[in-house]
């Protein structure tokens, strides 16, 4: 049976131990991950946590509705068992009308048909698996990627491991950051929480490359799964993107965890460029539905 559970109510040792079981874990559901991205969530869930469904709460003008947050791509349906996923549709029925408008991004292993009153889109999402050798995954490679890389090689680039959440973010807005509007001093503050806690939970890692000259030039941080790795953020410079920094530090990544079958996660993108980037690792794309039901009243409706 899927019940409706308030976000008081959720035993989350059940429900972690779900999201680790489930055979589409993705970071992204934890409990601890969804305390720090969403002041409240709800759930829908499957007898004793055999499958979840997590509902992200917010509300305006005392409207309740449910949006996926930031620092979130994908949430949907996780389950311990392959077939509780063909149940899909029953949980999106399942969500109570006191929820008066839903945007969610669905993840990739729960793939929603066509129900009436809810609008769906596909995003891409780029992921290499990493179950060959360096070699082989390596023979995948773009040209221009590779004449990057072989760049990189030749300008001492250094890299360290376990360097700072602020570093990183610090180079992001000094970089990127400056032409990103839609980013609020509480979206960094979250993402600084997000790596901390990641962190001290043994699933998080910020590798940093450094210059000749002992400056940070190029940074990324690794959110990590039972069997996925995802590049949750990424920090460059105008002397990075000269040194071939990042293509650096994901191929040095790529080099280490060659053999060990985790899927590598891009964590984007539909954008042309970006695409262009991951698909120059030898990335595919993994796409993943974004649902959205509107039963605000009428005039609400149209201005939504």
């Amino acid at each position: 049976m899927i019940r409706f559970v308030k976000h008081n109510e959720v035993d989350t040792d059940k429900w972690d131990a779900c999201i680790r079981k489930s055979v589409n874990c993705m970071p992204y559901a934890f409990s601890w991950y969804l305390d720090i991205v969403v002041s409240q969530w709800d759930a829908l869930v499957l007898d004793d946590y055999e499958a979840v469904f997590p509902l992200p709460k917010k509300e305006k003008f005392k409207i309740t509705y449910s949006s996926t947050p930031f620092w979130v791509q994908q949430l949907g349906l996780f389950s311990k068992r392959c077939s509780a996923l063909n149940r899909l549709d029953d949980f999106v029925n399942a969500i109570p009308k006191e929820f008066k408008f839903i945007e969610l991004n669905l993840n990739f292993n729960s793939v929603l048909a066509d129900i009436s009153g809810v609008k769906l889109h596909s995003n891409d999402n780029f992921v290499l698996t990493l179950d060959k050798s360096y070699t082989e995954l390596s023979n995948l490679y773009s040209k221009n990627l590779k004449r990057n890389l072989k760049k990189a090689n030749t300008n001492s680039l250094q890299l360290f491991k376990n360097d700072s959440p602020s570093g990183l973010i610090k180079l992001f807005r000094a970089d990127r950051g400056k032409t990103i509007n839609h980013f609020s001093e509480a979206d960094y503050n979250n993402l600084e929480t997000i790596m901390h806690v990641a962190i001290h939970k043994h699933c998080g890692q910020v590798i940093m490359a450094y210059d000749e000259g002992n400056r940070p030039v190029a940074g990324m941080f690794l959110l990590f799964s039972p069997t996925r790795i995802i590049l949750l953020f990424t920090g460059n410079s105008k002397e990075g993107r000269q040194l071939s920094a990042m293509p650096f530090l994901i191929d040095t990544f790529i080099q280490e965890s060659a053999n060990s079958g985790l899927v590598f996660d891009f964590e984007g993108s539909n954008d042309v460029n970006l695409a262009r980037f991951y698909k120059s690792f030898g990335a595919m794309n993994q796409p993943y539905q974004n649902l959205k039901i509107n039963r605000l009243p009428l005039f609400l409706r149209l201005f939504k």
